[in-house]
This record gives structure tokens, C-alpha cells and sequence, in this order.
């Protein structure tokens, strides 16, 4: 059965949706079947494989019961990798949730009879701690939370662990944390440096040993569509992830 992971911090331009893209992609290098799901309005990780919801086909049309998943995944160009496209519609979801008879529960439902067709299932969540992260949190086995190496890096971490608890206390008790990615790090600098240190004191084991690095290949690799992996599998970055699937692998087995 395919294990859901949430992918969540509500900061945002924390890695989040190149965390997603790039692990998914490492993921399926590695002979995994791997599903992304864009729960982002923003909808970045649908436009950063490439990929465009076509004749209203997203994840927005299977909240709203009108499209099957199976109607809307598409493949992302790498073996392996599918798609579940995001779009801006998911702005009004929160809104039409709100109102929505066990609207927690609503991407689980969704997510439920594909489950066992993914080795991974990764979900994307917006910068918020609304209802559609809610969801993801109650959908996933596990919750992934990418950190910047930067300045204000523990800043709501705290307010996000305390809704960890909370959706676990009431809703999801089985959700566990898959682990902490420190991401954008420049060792050259004090501040990446400090930062990390902070992140492994108050984390514990719980951190990734892999960090991401700040890198140009993995800024550029979005805007051509592509994982970094496809784009240059020799970058720093591409490298960097395809390390954290081979970490997250050894310890799911």
C-alpha cells in the first residue's frame, strides 16, 4: 500500500514544491511508482513537470466529485511519475470545504481507492495551515517538513507542530513525522551554518542527514518543466535528492 506524504510548512518559499517534484522524480529513478498530488492553489508543481490541466481536469474536479482520479492523472515524462495537476480553483475549495460534511476527511476519501497503485504518494501543501493542508495532514501516514536555512527558519515551525498534535489527538493518531529536510543551505555562510545547528538541536534524529543546497540548476530546472534530474542530473541539487530518496527509502524499509 502507497505510502502518503504530506510535504508541509506553512512558510512559505521554504522548498516545499521542489522538495516534492525533485524527491518524486528521485523516487521513481529509483524504480518506485510515485504519484504527486498539487494541493496548492499556486499550482506550481503542475507547471514544474511540465504538465497543464486540460479541460478543467485537476484535483479541484475530483473534490468537487465531478472528474474520477483516474480521469485526471497524467504521467510527468519519467517512469514512474504521475500527476495529479493542481489549479487556481483550489483557492475556492477552502471556502466550499468550510461548509462540507466531514471536511477534513475529503482528500482521504479521494486518495483511498488509488492508494495501493503508488509505492509513494507525495502532497504538496499550500504556505497556510488551512483546510486543504488539514487534509493533507489527515490523508498522510506521515508529514515531511522542508526547513530554509535561513534567518526566521524556526519561525511557526512551533504553531505547525502543535497542529501535528492536534490532528493527531482528533484525527488522523497514526500520523507520524517522515522527517525534517534543511533546504536552500550555503555551507559557506555563518547563518546556513547557525541555522543548522538550531534545526539538529530541536529536531533531534529526525533531521535528514541529506541537505539541499542552495543551487542554480535546481532554481532553473522549474521553468523548463522538468526535474532537476532531467535537467541536469549532475547538479548539486539533482544529486541532493536523488541522496534524501536513497535516505527516505532505507528508512521506510
Amino acid at each position: 500500500m502507497g505510502d502518503i506524504i504530506a510535504v508541509a510548512n506553512q512558510k512559505g518559499g521554504v522548498g516545499k514544491t521542489t522538495t516534492v517534484i525533485n524527491l518524486g522524480a528521485s523516487l521513481a529513478a529509483a524504480e518506485r511508482r510515485v504519484l504527486l498530488v498539487d494541493f496548492d492553489p499556486q499550482s506550481n508543481c503542475t507547471s514544474g513537470v511540465g504538465a497543464a490541466a486540460e479541460d478543467g481536469r485537476t484535483v479541484y474536479a475530483c473534490l468537487s466529485g465531478s472528474q474520477a482520479p483516474e480521469e485526471v492523472i497524467v504521467s510527468c515524462g519519467l517512469p514512474g511519475l504521475s500527476l495529479l495537476p493542481g489549479s487556481v480553483s483550489l483557492a475556492g475549495a477552502e471556502v466550499e470545504l468550510a461548509v462540507a460534511q466531514d471536511r477534513e476527511f475529503v482528500l482521504k476519501r479521494l486518495l483511498e481507492p488509488i492508494k495501493d497503485r503508488y509505492d509513494f504518494i507525495l502532497v504538496d501543501c499550500p504556505p497556510s495551515l488551512g483546510l486543504l493542508t488539514l487534509n493533507a495532514l489527515v490523508a498522510a501516514d506521515s508529514v515531511l517538513i522542508p526547513i530554509q536555512a535561513e534567518f526566521f527558519a524556526m519561525e511557526g515551525v512551533s504553531q505547525l507542530l502543535r497542529t501535528l498534535e492536534r490532528v493527531r489527538e482528533s484525527l488522523n493518531p497514526d500520523l507520524k513525522v517522515a522527517g525534517v529536510l534543511l533546504t536552500m543551505v550555503d555551507e559557506r555562510t555563518n547563518l546556513s551554518r547557525q541555522v543548522s545547528s538550531e534545526v539538529q538541536r530541536f529536531f533531534g534524529g529526525r533531521v535528514f542527514r541529506v541537505a539541499i543546497p542552495r543551487n542554480v540548476k535546481l532554481a532553473e530546472a522549474p521553468s523548463f518543466g522538468r526535474p532537476a534530474l532531467l535537467y541536469d542530473v549532475a547538479s548539486r541539487g539533482a544529486q541532493s535528492y536523488l541522496l534524501m530518496a536513497q535516505e527516505l527509502l532505507a528508512h521506510a524499509s
